[in-house]
């Protein structure tokens, strides 16, 4: 069984203590996230996990041969390699694994019969060639591309060079590598912050799946939601586990908080009383004694801390302007990119206070859309007309280089805040992650995903009652997009957004507009929980239909019930004998590749080069085979959509 584990380790930072006596055990079948406010220390302690640094005191042990893969938040760039063979790469030390189990084979073809290592050689042959076998290295390109292709590339981008690639397809990449990489232990730290709606299912799915040990920092609540069973806090250096999915810790942890601020509360009354009491007998000489006692008690309070990330804070919008009741109207609108057209013949009416969620596949137009409803692209044919009195505000993706020059957090907040939002400007700043000495900050040593929160921010400071956000949950963390998504719900005005986040589409959406390959679309009256349940539903009649037309074209009748029971029953019959055959080649191929194997252990074999090749060369052969059968046993039920699991051998 696969396990790391770390005991009563200690790590710090010049005088800040990141980790205290810190614990953490994972094994197969762990699924663990990793929870605490920003610069609480979690990537320092996934890096202590990897190996990468090492713990001031304390023990990290890593059971035998066990393969640990960690994805870092960000800073992967890959050049030099197609994509393919950059993925391909993941590979490699399986590759090396190939080359051990050669030369141990060559030292078995030199030794005598009699050698005392020749049973040792054979025993770590095999245990290298099992281990080969179970990485899926055989099936390695079939692996490759089902990945690629669930993390939102297309075949055409296989072959292009990895350069090319933007900062967020390039940690997709890395988020490929790792998963091909054949891990006991997978960290993860924030993989999807780069993924769209369709790629963060894909990888909820493929994780589901994986039978080994998870550790994963994420801000997406209902992705980490339905994977965890436990849950690390890391707060002020300690690491509490908490069991139970994220739901669960968040109850659990909001009765401790609850407590922990009466505690506090307590202790502030305490301190006053104290101070009072010390003020007022200060200067008297008989109760010199007195004071002196109060004054050291008064030392040894140690105040309760409540995590920066589980204090409940509330922002409010600014009033939005009034408006008419019709907020929008898209009448016949037409965008095309050249010969690609992105939206056809598009007829939309939003009234106001509606929020509606766009949705749709990399590449459908989503930010297209709310571009030309912001009025940043005009490139279309078609109407889109507010309505009287809107007044809208665009936040995008590419906000964040707006953000310039040398003026403070605060003093950029300040310059953009109405009045009415001044006295709560700081509590606002909190929400967005700007803490204590963060607000004075210069614009210019902000990281890209500081600056995107502060476009984001001065935006909601002004007044408008309509809101077009493109991602606007980006780099906030789950706390952050509460806030956010508690003021959008009791503010007035029309939103109008996009998101990768399931929990926020699902909370703010009132409508649901989906847009369709082929620049088509459909608008959904109801939230985003509402539309998958809808396209559930059309996915099943569709499949439903598809397989009564199969039925009725075998057997050339008309679409009457019991022709088409019968018919169904034939087809039951049909595919149930085809599995059947397909199982027993299967079986039989199995049974072959044992003797093989069987045979490339035995002395008279391992000690011959030329017995060694050819009886290689027909496994290799026969595993080509048993891949191809397997293919088209799992091509007839499940359409590949089932089975043993990603991360092995099929």
């Amino acid at each position: 069984m696969a396990f790391l584990q770390i005991s009563a380790v200690n790590f710090a930072f010049g005088e800040r203590e990141i980790l205290k006596n810190a614990n953490l055990f994972l094994k197969d079948g762990s699924r663990a996230a990793l929870c605490g406010a920003n610069g609480s220390g979690k990537t320092t302690l996934l890096k202590l996990l990897n190996g990468e640094i090492q713990a001031d005191s304390g023990e990290r042990v890593l059971e035998k041969a066990a393969r640990v893969a960690y994805l870092p938040q960000s800073g992967a760039a890959y050049t030099g390699r197609t994509l393919y063979e950059e993925t391909e790469s993941a590979f490699a030390p399986l590759a090396a694994l190939l080359e051990e189990i050669n030369a141990i084979g060559a030292k078995l073809e030199a030794s005598k019969h009699d050698d005392s290592c020749t049973a040792g050689l054979v025993e770590a042959q095999h245990k290298l060639i099992t281990q080969v076998e179970e990485s899926g290295y055989y099936y390695r390109e079939k692996q490759i591309s089902k990945t690629l292709l669930g993390l939102g590339f297309n075949e055409a981008d296989f072959e292009r060079n990895c350069a090319e690639f933007s900062g967020g397809w390039q940690m997709r990449i890395a988020l490929a590598k790792t998963l091909l990489s054949s891990p006991d232990i997978l960290l993860l730290d924030e993989p999807t912050n780069y993924l769209d709606i369709e790629a963060r299912n894909w990888l909820e799915e493929l994780l589901g799946r994986f039978s080994g040990a998870l550790l994963i920092v994420s801000h997406d609540r209902y992705f980490i939601d339905v994977i965890v069973n436990e849950v690390y806090e890391l707060f002020n250096g300690r690491l509490n586990r908490y069991t139970g999915n994220y739901s669960v810790y968040e109850k659990t942890r909001a009765a401790e908080i609850e407590n922990m601020i009466k505690l506090r509360n307590a202790q502030e009354d305490e301190i006053a009383k104290t101070e009072e009491l010390i003020q007022r007998f200060r200067y008297k000489a008989s109760k010199a004694a007195f004071v002196q006692e109060r004054i050291k008690k008064l030392k040894k309070i140690e105040l309760v801390s409540i995590p920066e990330n589980l204090k409940k804070i509330e922002i409010k919008l600014p009033t939005p302007p009034h408006s008419g009741k019709i907020a929008l109207t898209i009448e016949n609108l037409c965008k095309n990119y050249g010969k690609n057209d992105v939206i056809t013949a598009m007829d939309l009416v939003l009234k106001t206070g509606e929020r509606l969620c766009v949705v749709g596949v990399n590449g459908s137009g989503k930010s297209s859309l709310l571009r030309i409803i912001a009025g940043a692209d005009t490139g279309t044919n078609g109407i889109v007309r507010y309505g009287t009195g809107i007044i809208s505000a665009y936040f995008n993706q590419d906000a964040a280089e707006t953000i310039k020059g040398g003026e403070s957090v605060l003093d950029y907040l300040e310059a953009r805040a109405t009045p009415a939002s001044m006295p709560r400007l700081r509590d606002m700043a909190g929400a967005f992650l700007f803490r204590n000495d963060d607000i004075y900050k210069s614009l210019g040593m902000l990281s890209g995903g500081e600056k995107s929160r502060l476009a984001l921010l001065s935006l909601l400071l002004s007044p408008s009652n309509l809101l077009i956000l493109d991602e606007p949950t980006n780099h906030l963390d789950i706390a952050s997009k509460d806030i956010l998504l508690n003021a959008l719900l009791k503010w007035d005005g029309t939103v109008i957004f996009v998101s990768h986040d399931r929990a926020f589409m699902e909370a703010l959406s009132t409508k649901t507009l989906e847009l369709q390959r082929g620049a088509k679309h459909k608008l959904f009256y109801g939230n985003y929980a509402y539309y998958l349940s809808r396209a559930v539903e059309s996915e099943i009649n569709s499949t439903k239909t598809e397989s009564y037309s199969k039925i009725k074209k075998q057997n050339n009748e008309e679409n009457d019930n019991q022709s088409l029971k019968k018919a169904q029953k034939a087809l039951i019959k049909r595919q149930e004998r085809e599995e059947k055959i397909l199982i027993m080649k299967i079986e039989e191929l199995e049974k072959t590749k044992t003797g093989l194997e069987a045979e490339l252990s035995s002395p008279d074999v391992y000690t011959s080069g030329e017995k060694t090749k050819a009886i290689t060369t027909k496994l290799n052969t026969l595993m080509a085979e048993i891949e191809k059968t397997t293919a088209q046993w799992e091509a007839l039920y499940t359409e590949q959509s089932s089975g043993r699991g990603f991360f092995n051998t099929p």
